[in-house]
């Protein structure tokens, strides 16, 4: 029996997973990536011994991410952020950040009815079920379960942090709290050398699965025979008119990437019309040393900010050296703030911090989704399926596709969903987060 031929679009972390699980499948694989390098965002590039990721990136170790890598036998090196030197920044100084019983009883960042408050939803996280949550936005949720305001910003905060999203009223509860249950029971994973070491990995894995990696080689449309509900795959078409036939082809990119190369269908438009893509704003510093070594992490209460020492936990920066990510979530109509505003949270945290600069990069509006788990849509339930329903072997990978995960986590869990829908004839089973 001839092997099903697949053309895989797009040579992000997605899209190499989806290509190194449907050739070790048995299937004729060839990936196309129109840039010089894999990765898409999750390339890492090295700057006078320092790893820059595009801005900050984590693992979680009870997301899907993980698990897919596990079945390529990908394990990802690197550490697990510790529990000291966590700090809430709130009007300017810095408060002991609440991660147990004992520290939230001791910070001063709450009032005790808050306290009492946060630690009875904390408590009862892990049991929340989230599927009954997807039409609820964050915000609701946020005033539904807490009466106070400081209880109200700091569990924001949380879910800030594990969202990558400041736009609490558009983002799905169902989305929010499962996130949220999935950092609090494993924690993160910091990847030693960036997340190249993880294209890299999975490459390796598809190119010895038989997979064609053809880069430098853009495709310019989706070739389909049929029209309207009766259209299917034949092949793709690259910008040199070549015509590359196969049975199934899979996009890994954008909602408007997948409507850019099947043009005139009004559906796939549409999809990327309405897309929420998730940004955020980044400096990515690298430090001969840190002023203040005890101080690795401030999360923003009063405002969508973010810094962490990376190199505490994963190998980014030369011995001596430290490598430092801040972060502003965008929600909504924020528009991308100053280098400035960025450097004010590494005040806070790092005071002399500037003396020490060796690298810098600074990235004023960077996506970290292609789209948002919105409560008008019903949250991750709502999103597009892996596969285009009203185009026969055509399939999308990416963070905003399938009812599983966010972020990373939701990119790997559709290419494994795209798996057992072109090999086993079905979706993959939503999986619930570790403790939920």
């Amino acid at each position: 029996m001839q092997a099903m031929k697949v053309a895989v679009i797009g040579g992000g972390l997605g899209g190499l997973t989806a290509a190194a699980l449907l050739a070790r499948g048995g299937c004729e694989v060839t990936l196309f990536e129109r840039s010089k390098h894999l990765g898409g965002r999750a390339q890492t590039s090295q700057v006078e011994g320092f790893r820059f990721n595009l801005g900050p990136h984590a693992l979680y170790r009870a997301g899907a991410g993980l698990r897919v890598l596990g079945r390529l036998g990908v394990k990802p090196q690197g550490g697990v952020p510790g529990q000291t030197g966590r700090y809430a920044l709130h009007a300017g100084r810095l408060h002991t950040l609440p991660q147990g019983p004992v520290t939230l009883m001791t910070t001063d960042v709450l009032s005790l009815a808050a306290k009492l408050e946060v630690a009875k939803l904390l408590a009862g996280l892990a049991r929340i079920d989230t599927d009954a949550l997807g039409h609820l936005s964050t915000r609701e949720w946020l005033d539904t379960r807490l009466a106070r305001e400081d209880s109200r910003a700091l569990v924001a905060a949380l879910v800030r942090v594990a969202t990558y999203c400041a736009d609490h009223s558009a983002l799905s509860a169902q989305a929010a709290v499962a996130q949220v249950q999935c950092a609090t029971a494993a924690n993160v994973l910091y990847v030693d050398g960036g997340w190249s070491t993880l294209v890299d990995a999975v490459e390796l894995q598809a190119r010895e699965a038989g997979a064609r990696v053809e880069l430098s080689t853009r495709v310019e449309a989706v070739v389909l025979k049929g029209e309207g509900a009766g259209a299917r795959v034949e092949g793709v078409r690259l910008a040199d008119s070549t015509v590359h036939s196969a049975d199934a082809v899979v996009v890994a990119g954008g909602p408007a990437e997948v409507a850019a190369l099947v043009p005139g269908d009004a559906l796939l438009a549409r999809d990327a019309q309405d897309a929420m893509p998730v940004k955020a704003a980044t400096l990515e510093l690298g430090l001969s040393g840190l002023p203040r070594p005890g101080a690795l992490f401030a999360l923003g209460v009063d405002g969508p900010w973010y810094a962490s020492v990376h190199s505490a936990s994963a190998r980014l920066a030369p011995e001596g050296g430290a490598m430092v990510h801040v972060a502003k979530y965008l929600g909504g109509s924020d528009t991308a703030p100053s280098e400035a505003e960025l450097e004010s949270v590494m005040d806070a945290l790092q005071p002399g911090w500037r003396a020490r600069v060796v690298a810098r990069r600074f990235r004023p509006s960077l996506t970290v989704s292609e789209g948002l788990p919105r409560a008008a849509n019903g949250g991750l339930s709502g999103r597009p399926s892996v596969a285009v329903p009203h185009v026969g072997g055509l399939f999308r990978v990416g963070d905003w596709v399938g009812a599983e995960g966010m972020l990373a986590d939701a990119s790997l869990a559709s290419a494994e969903a795209v798996e057992h829908a072109l090999l086993k004839g079905s979706a993959v089973p939503r999986r619930r987060a570790v403790g939920a």
